[in-house]
């Protein structure tokens, strides 16, 4: 197969590369960061300030990964040809470069490509499949940093022999387009394609934004991701004999929504962001998380395990460590910007706490278990 333009070449993809590098880089980093939010391991403490940490790692996480789909489309048409270029069959050394590079292209690009395809459809919360996103997502961004690894050490000499010369070196003019102009489009589209979504983190751009997926609409002018009758929770969380149990080993307490509100309330300005990468500021009135606990006699430093009324789902626990529970900004939160929480956000009552991933802000909340 012969191809004529010169638009397809080293010279492009070496600049173009480098620029999808560092985006997977980004994306990556902050996707392994999101995941020890997440999954929290024992020997990781997470600073709780500034309250405001998981919403820029997880929206720079998801603008990178936008900003890389322009990129990796320019990328695979400046390659294209080398997988039509004849295999060294006779020179063993040759042979085991080219498999070498070949292999690490072939696992990329694949990788490259459901990551980014499933990060976009998760942004949209249109989930075309029924494996764990976030699993998956997060096992094969490990396959693509290792075979991008592995691509840049094969083409390392290559990469700076070109780097090292125009880009226009071998160009043939008059064609339409030039090879600059290609690599100036590329990181055009790419910037495009960040404002077009960046609303959704960086509220001013909302006006510009055309396909952000979370407009900051929704009840009380705050998003939800998921809705409490698709949680199968109305039922229970509009129960006029409601009760909140606070439990500690055979200690316990059984707070009526009245009793909560009885309490000392305390409100606190905190971000909610969400994994999708939207993320916005609210005013929380409610009890402080340490003040429950002082009614069952737990001590300082305990852990807690915060269970909401939802029947399923793999978000209707989670763990709230010490350094949460201690935190004065950490609340059951009764109301949102001075009105009461809708249903939508966890009414009755919800957890809310700074520098928290939004899936493990939980809603509804029923118990809450020292641990």
């Amino acid at each position: 197969m012969r191809f004529s333009s010169t638009l397809r070449s080293p010279e492009v993809a070496a600049r173009v590369g480098i620029a999808l590098g560092i985006c997977f880089t980004v994306a990556f980093l902050t996707g392994v960061w999101s995941h020890l939010y997440q999954d929290q391991p024992g020997w990781l403490t997470i600073p709780t300030r500034p309250v405001w940490l998981y919403r820029v790692t997880q929206g720079v996480h998801v603008l990178s990964g936008t900003a890389a789909v322009p990129l990796l489309l320019v990328k695979l048409y400046a390659v294209y040809p080398k997988l039509f270029v004849a295999v060294p069959w006779r020179r063993s050394r040759e042979l085991m470069v080219h498999l070498l590079e070949r292999g690490s292209i072939a696992v990329l690009v694949s990788a490259a490509v459901f990551e980014l395809v499933t990060g976009v459809m998760n942004t949209a919360e249109f989930y075309a499949w029924s494996f764990s996103f976030r699993a998956s997502h997060y096992a094969v961004a490990w396959v693509a940093i290792g075979a991008l690894l592995v691509h840049v050490a094969v083409k390392l000499p290559l990469i700076g022999s070109v780097l090292s010369r125009p880009v226009e070196e071998g160009e043939r003019p008059g064609q339409g387009l030039s090879r600059r102009g290609l690599v100036r489009t590329a990181f055009a589209a790419s910037g495009v394609a960040v404002v077009a979504v960046a609303g959704q983190t960086v509220p001013w751009l909302r006006r510009v934004s055309v396909f952000e997926t979370h407009s900051g609409a929704g009840p009380q002018h705050l998003p939800v991701t998921k809705s409490a009758r698709a949680a199968h929770v109305v039922p229970a969380a509009t129960r006029p004999d409601f009760r909140l149990l606070v439990l500690r080993g055979d200690e316990g307490a059984r707070l009526s929504l009245g009793d909560l509100r009885a309490m000392h309330q305390h409100t606190v300005r905190l971000p909610i962001a969400c994994v999708e990468g939207w993320s916005a500021d609210a005013t929380w009135t409610g009890v402080r998380l340490r003040d429950l606990l002082d009614l069952v006699g737990a001590p300082p430093g305990a852990s807690v395990r915060v269970r909401s009324l939802q029947p399923s789902g793999p978000f209707r626990s989670s763990e709230v460590r010490s350094e949460l529970v201690e935190d004065p900004l950490t609340l059951i939160a009764l109301e949102l910007d001075g009105s009461p929480l809708s249903i939508d956000h966890g009414y009755p009552c919800r957890l809310i706490a700074p520098d928290r991933p939004g899936v493990l802000q939980t809603k509804w909340v029923g118990r809450i278990e020292v641990t």
